[in-house]
């Protein structure tokens, strides 16, 4: 976010004459004007500085505010407490709990994967459907969720929704533990998905909260890790558990970690989201100075909490109704993770049916998505920012969001390269490092899809970063979702050859699309017709 013009430094006085107060930020009466001018509803974004205003524009003012408001504000662009000028340090911790709390979630959707055969024996079930679904029903809970956390979040502030969400994710993964039947388990995997889906769902914007544009493609790229070496790990861990000690073990396991960060995050997680931050500014110098007409931005939308709630809860789903490039990016993520989520939901099988590879070895065939994982990152971590400031200094020094897609071009073949290698060598029964390797590929195309496409929605939609990030979560979770369940069916009919060919086609497909949204997001993100009343 840009830093703003210092804008208020005056002495108020309330009271009787006797008492005085100490000063306060206080805004201007030309200042309230254009602020409230400038934020009109419209979410317009500003080529040269996405960030511009964020912190006061994202709540719009009405015109009819008083000229003797009080507005509280910053201290100044290098107020130390505003997070984009908190110590390195505070920072990196910051992400760094974030980072834990995120690899949760992924963790436990596919950490179940190796462990379902026993289950179904357990629950005295043959249904192949329904083995895949209570797999991927974890996920559908990651498509309902984001709805309402993201604009929680920005409602409230990140931290108590990140509180309350643990909290209820706790409880959800125990219950999946002591499971007594398949409508049990099914229904509590999909209450830890919804729950879970939080800091998934707002890492991003506490990122966009706390690091400029420039430096965000290192942090997105930490953080985005856990989200898709999670799942990749997670069938390792679980392969083992559920050999030696019981399927119910993964959860018990998962139930102890999500404790210990629920306590981490109670103690030392700080609160990053400005209007949040500012709205308990001027709470303080309300008591402090007994100046009842002090008010940040947030508190002067001429909006009861009901409304904003409303507002808010309705902000993703129209960003990816009416914004067609929140919409195809979500979509083109969405093919791609349904994908992985195919792989999680059949690795299993195929080793075993093909390979003859069982027990808690098994898990160990998950390794080449997470190794492909790791390649991605560190390919996009080591040229994403880079490359953005080589381009915004061929274009004036200004940088632009749409800096950030030309990586996804580049890497656009690697999914359907490593999906034509799985199948047909699997199908064959290639020596097992084969389809291994084309599981590596795969892995890398999704996430040198996802991190490029998260980094640009961040930068594209600053102030309302949790919200963009929302809106492909539901998509893409849906994806994640509902097609694993056609994986096993469409493998059985078609083999592992043509069915993951079919997969191939599809992905080669979204390549042209991929390259026309590269050239042209600049132009539907800033057009008139496209621009969002959030």
């Amino acid at each position: 976010m840009a830093e703003e013009k210092s804008m208020f430094h005056a002495l108020s006085r309330v009271g009787s004459t006797e008492n005085s107060h100490p000063a306060v930020s206080v805004s201007s009466t030309p200042s309230i004007r254009s602020l409230g001018n400038a934020s009109s509803s419209t979410l317009y974004h500003d080529h040269a500085d996405p960030e511009k205003n964020a912190d006061i524009t994202q709540h719009g003012l009405p015109d009819s505010v008083a000229k003797d408001v009080n507005l509280v504000d910053w201290n100044g662009p290098d107020d130390p407490e505003k997070p984009l000028n908190w110590s390195k340090r505070k920072k990196w911790t910051n992400v760094l709990i974030i980072g834990f709390l995120t690899l949760l979630t992924p963790f436990g959707s596919s950490m179940f994967a190796p462990g379902v055969p026993d289950m179904m024996e357990d629950f005295h079930s043959t249904n192949v459907t329904l083995a895949s679904f209570v797999v991927s029903v974890y996920v559908l809970g990651y498509a309902c969720g984001p709805l309402v956390i993201a604009p929680m979040s920005e409602l409230y502030g990140r931290v108590p929704v990140y509180n309350i969400c643990t909290f209820w994710f706790l409880v959800w993964t125990v219950l999946c533990g002591i499971s007594v039947n398949m409508p049990m388990i099914i229904v509590m995997r999909f209450l830890a998905g919804l729950f879970g889906s939080c800091p998934i769902t707002i890492g991003s914007g506490t990122i966009a909260d706390c690091f400029r544009q420039e430096e965000r493609g290192k942090v997105i790229s930490a953080w985005t890790l856990p989200i898709l070496f999670g799942p990749a790990l997670g069938p390792i861990v679980g392969g083992y558990l559920s050999e030696y000690v019981g399927w119910r073990w993964n959860f018990h396991l998962l139930a102890i970690w999500t404790a210990v960060m629920f306590v981490l995050c109670l103690f030392l997680l700080p609160e990053t989201y400005p209007p949040v931050l500012l709205k308990r500014k001027a709470q303080k110098l309300r008591k402090e100075t007994g100046n009842q007409e002090l008010r940040a931005p947030s508190e002067l939308t001429g909006k009861t909490p009901s409304q904003l709630l409303l507002l808010n809860i309705i902000r993703p789903t129209k960003m990816l109704v009416r914004s067609p490039i929140v919409f195809l990016l979500s979509l083109f993520i969405a093919v791609i993770y349904g994908y992985l989520y195919i792989m999680f939901s059949t690795l299993t099988v195929v080793f075993e049916g093909q390979y003859n590879i069982g027990g808690g070895n098994v898990g160990l065939t998950f390794l080449g998505l997470g190794l492909g994982q790791i390649v991605g990152l560190l390919l996009f971590a080591s040229t994403s920012d880079r490359y953005l400031k080589k381009q915004a200094a061929a274009n004036g020094g200004v940088m632009t969001p749409e800096m950030r897609l030309p990586f996804l071009v580049y890497t656009s073949g690697f999914a359907p390269i490593g999906l034509f290698l799985y199948g047909w060598s699997a199908e064959y029964k290639v020596h097992w490092i084969v389809p291994i390797l084309g599981t590596m590929l795969i892995s890398i195309g999704m996430i040198t899809a996802f991190l490029p496409v998260g980094s640009y929605l961040v930068d594209a939609f600053t102030a309302y970063a949790a919200s963009a990030m929302a809106a492909n979560t539901v998509l893409r979770s849906l994806g994640g979702a509902l097609l694993p369940l056609a994986g096993r069916e469409m493998y059985n009919k078609l083999g592992y050859g043509w069915g993951n060919s079919v997969l191939a086609f599809i992905a080669l497909a979204f390549i042209p699309l991929v390259w026309l949204l590269q050239k042209h997001a600049g132009m539907l993100r800033t057009h008139p017709r496209f621009q969002l009343q959030l």
